[in-house]
């Protein structure tokens, strides 16, 4: 049983990305979305990448809120 919390750290972790504190950040200051791109469609994402964000978002997983709540910050920005 993976009994990894479902954090945005630990997100960039399932992604393969550098996941402490100041790198999380520097992603999230450094990529930007426009309204109408939905976080798995961005182009700075891997296709593996992107096919996790996506069957995250879609199963309603222990992944769903925090692939949200890092949708929200990229579209933020």
């Amino acid at each position: 049983m993976d009994t990894t919390k479902a954090n945005l750290n630990n997100l960039f972790d399932q992604l393969g990305m550098a996941s402490d504190p100041v790198s999380v950040s520097h992603f999230i200051q450094g990529y930007h979305l426009d309204a109408d791109t939905p976080i798995e469609a961005a182009g700075f994402w891997t296709q593996a990448q992107a096919d996790f964000l996506k069957e995250g978002r879609s199963s309603d997983g222990e992944w769903s809120e925090v692939i949200d709540q890092l949708d929200t910050l990229l579209h933020k920005n």
